[in-house]
């Protein structure tokens, strides 16, 4: 049966490269929210021009996901698994569907999501980089961000050894 696939995780916890992982071993469509957000008009330098920017993609996103899964194409998010709202979109788009889904939980502490952000803003890789996250706008989206409770009805996968950084 196809799954839509999506990722928990802090800034910096490998959730691209997971997502990548994921999309090629599967085989699923990879749908990266930051790729499409750094090719919109606008620099995005707030986290209310991030909230309104994701709005708008989403409202892209999630008819073409449906799309792909009612097609029998499993699908990999590399976004919406940190916010009880987030993972409730994401559940509707699958059961829209009438496809599985599964939030695979990375686990990675603080200060060492911390430290791979800052290492990504010197390195600046290609399609992981896009734009300099301060400690300051790190400690601020993380206030946003909420783990997944087994009442949300969520089918979870802790995945082993992983949270390793891949590029």
């Amino acid at each position: 049966m196809p799954t839509l696939h999506f990722i928990y995780g802090l800034p910096g916890a490998g959730k691209t490269g997971l997502a990548r992982a994921l999309a090629a071993s599967l085989p699923a469509t990879l749908f990266c929210e930051d790729e499409y957000l750094a090719k919109l008009p606008i620099r995005i330098t707030t986290l209310q021009q991030f909230i309104d920017s994701v709005r708008q993609t989403r409202s892209v996103i999630g008819p073409l996901a449906i799309s792909a899964l009612q097609r029998g194409h499993s699908v990999v998010f590399d976004f919406a698994g940190n916010t009880v709202a987030s993972r409730a979109w994401v559940r509707s788009v699958s059961e829209a569907a009438k496809a599985d889904h599964l939030l695979h939980v990375l686990d990675v502490p603080l200060e060492e999501c911390k430290r791979r952000v800052r290492e990504r803003n010197i390195a600046m890789p290609a399609g992981l980089y896009f734009g300099n996250v301060s400690d300051e706008l790190f400690d601020q989206v993380v206030k946003h961000i909420v783990p997944p409770v087994e009442s949300e009805g969520l089918q979870i996968v802790r995945p082993a050894g992983v949270g390793q950084r891949t590029q």
